[in-house]
């Protein structure tokens, strides 16, 4: 089933076509594009432990170490930007025919837009070894439809500080009618909301503190409640423009973990969406945190180990194809078996590592597709697999809520104090028999 996706998704010849379109000053030369991703996504999906791993078991490889790691960190960010943007729009109809997402909001495509710094790299490189704070080796933008689970679109950008706001412009050309962009209050800027609108696109974005300057501003009108308190809604345009557009307050009951009471939205959504129904939209923004928290520890996006810039968003890229992947999977069973229990990325990622090495064995490196299967054929070829899995292996282990334990204050020598476990348990188990 994961080489079904697997293939469809992301096909060698497809790939390196993706490389000549895109590419700049790299070229092919013994090296093909799609063995550098194939190996990246073995060690995304961790069924290698490195890079370097996957390159010393890899049969086909024809090129020194040296030479794979040359052309790894010269990776262009176009071409990751390209491959994911590629392999969302391959799996996309797949999960259409396969009858699986929910729409959040019925009759738009959800685009929930978020940035994410790369995660402190190892110091190999020479000039990293005498600093003292994080090396963070890039930056990424990526777009998220939390209605399919794919990431939609990326850029990414070497300069870990780069501005987002700047790097959102790049987005633009994906914006289409009938789309809704969810972002936070580090968007809230005029270039890339009216970039919006001239694509006919709309948005709800939370307001910045140095928002755009605005003209009219409307009564407000109470707009009823939500799960997370009051709103009020008033009309509002931006300075020099007879646009209107809708500004959201919402008065919630309990304050946000930065002590905000009250969330201030912007959207140029029709009447026909309450107040309510944008604020929910608004809310779910938060499921992308999710999907940077499944790349960094489910997936094995290796920045750690890959210093250089463009190695460590090449194994960002990696690990974000082979969540789509995995989306594709997850929707698949979820669709047969139904939507309770749901899948778990995570040990789908580990029942795929488990039995990777005796799938090689047994159908070797041959292509399971033909390559001329439709979105239709791959799509019941997928919920066919999905019949047979066992959906209690993989299925999630949800918890309750923790509880919130106070920590009073104690000296810092009493703080790094350490203690035997052996020892505090012996010591709880005789208090235990003395109790009455």
């Amino acid at each position: 089933m994961a080489r079904t996706a697997l293939e469809h998704a992301l096909p060698a010849g497809w790939i390196d076509e993706v490389f000549e379109q895109n590419r700049h000053w790299q070229y092919t030369r013994e090296l093909l594009f799609s063995t550098v991703v194939r190996l990246m996504m073995l060690v995304a999906l961790g069924l290698r432990s490195s890079l370097h791993a996957a390159a010393r078991e890899a049969e086909d490889l024809t090129v020194s170490l040296p030479a794979l790691y040359d052309k790894v960190n010269r990776t262009e960010p176009a071409l990751l930007r390209a491959l994911v943007r590629g392999s969302a729009a391959r799996l996309a109809p797949v999960m259409a025919a396969a009858g699986t997402g929910h729409p959040s909001l019925p009759g738009f495509a959800m685009r929930v837009l978020d940035g994410n710094h790369l995660p402190g790299s190892e110091k190999r490189l020479k000039p990293l070894r005498a600093l003292r704070g994080a090396a963070l080796p890039g930056l990424t933008l990526v777009v998220y439809d939390p209605d399919t689970g794919l990431a939609v679109d990326l850029v990414a950008a070497e300069d870990a500080y780069a501005d987002e706001r700047a790097l959102a412009r790049a987005l633009l050309d994906g914006a289409a009618p009938g789309q809704v962009w969810v972002a936070d209050r580090h968007f809230c800027v005029r270039p890339w909301l009216e970039g919006l609108v001239a694509a006919r696109s709309h948005f709800v974005v939370r307001q910045h503190g140095n928002h755009p300057r605005l003209g009219e501003q409307g009564e407000w009108q109470e707009s009823g409640a939500c799960e997370t308190g009051l709103l009020r809604e008033q009309s509002i345009t931006l300075e020099g423009s007879q646009i209107p557009w809708r500004r959201i307050a919402l008065s919630l009951t309990e304050p946000t973990t930065e002590g905000d009471r009250t969330i201030w939205l912007w959207s140029n959504l029709p009447a026909s969406v309450s107040a309510a129904q944008i604020a929910q939209v608004y809310r779910r923004r938060w499921r992308v945190e999710g999907l940077f928290l499944r790349l960094e520890r489910v997936l094995h996006s290796e920045a750690g180990r890959l210093g250089r810039p463009r190695a460590a968003l090449l194994g960002f890229a990696s690990a974000v194809l082979a969540h789509n992947v995995l989306s594709l999977l997850s929707a698949c069973i979820e669709q047969v078996h139904g939507s309770e229990p749901r899948v778990s990325v995570f040990h789908l990622g580990r029942q795929i590592g488990a039995g990777y090495e005796g799938l090689m064995v047994a159908l070797g490196h041959g292509a399971v597709l033909t390559g001329r299967e439709d979105a239709a054929g791959v799509a019941a070829r997928l919920l066919a697999l999905a019949e047979r899995v066992d959906v209690g292996r993989i299925a999630t282990s949800p918890r309750g809520p923790k509880r919130k334990v106070d920590k009073p204050y104690v000296a810092a020598t009493v703080a790094r104090e350490h203690v035997s476990t052996a020892r505090v348990l012996e010591k709880a188990k005789l208090m235990a028999k003395k109790a009455p």
